[in-house]
């Protein structure tokens, strides 16, 4: 067992200890989406550290999108508690890069890029850069971010 999901299911015993309705609510969900991920294919797996990452920043991305739409529908009550759950599973992910960080990956990957072209990369190579610069950020990142960072790049 992967160390991120023995600490997701430590965490998990204890928020039932202490009855954190909230806390628990999110890791069960959490659980389910990674032993969803582990047996999705034609062969059962054990997921590592990474794959949970990538399992969790796509729960915390439901959870955020799920929380607009209850704002929307004037649900303010769901959508704290999605936003709460969002926190919660956050904690397990990795620090966000702030924008600055973000443009220095992003200007070394066009870099790259241009090393391997002999030529300055445009939007037609955005792909290349996108693979590049999402390798470096590896879940710092979300790949809207990534991806609107990047296109500026090769626009401008």
């Amino acid at each position: 067992m992967s160390d991120l999901k023995a600490r997701l299911q430590a965490d998990m015993t204890a928020a039932l200890k202490k009855r954190d309705q909230v806390t628990l609510g999110a890791l069960r969900m959490a659980i389910a989406a990674v032993r969803t991920e582990e047996v999705a294919g034609k062969v059962a797996r054990e997921l590592g550290d990474d794959e949970i990452m990538k399992v969790l920043t796509r729960e915390v991305k439901k959870r955020k999108e799920a929380a607009e739409a209850f704002d929307g529908a004037g649900r303010a009550e769901q959508a704290a508690t999605e936003r709460a759950e969002s926190e919660v599973l956050s904690a397990y992910l990795p620090a966000q890069l702030d924008d600055a960080a973000l443009g220095e990956i992003v200007d070394a990957a066009v870099a790259e890029v241009a090393e391997q072209t002999g030529e300055r990369p445009g939007p037609k190579q955005m792909g290349q850069v996108m693979k590049i610069a999402n390798a470096k950020v590896a879940g710092r990142a979300e790949g809207g971010r990534v991806a609107g960072v990047v296109k500026a790049r090769l626009t401008s």
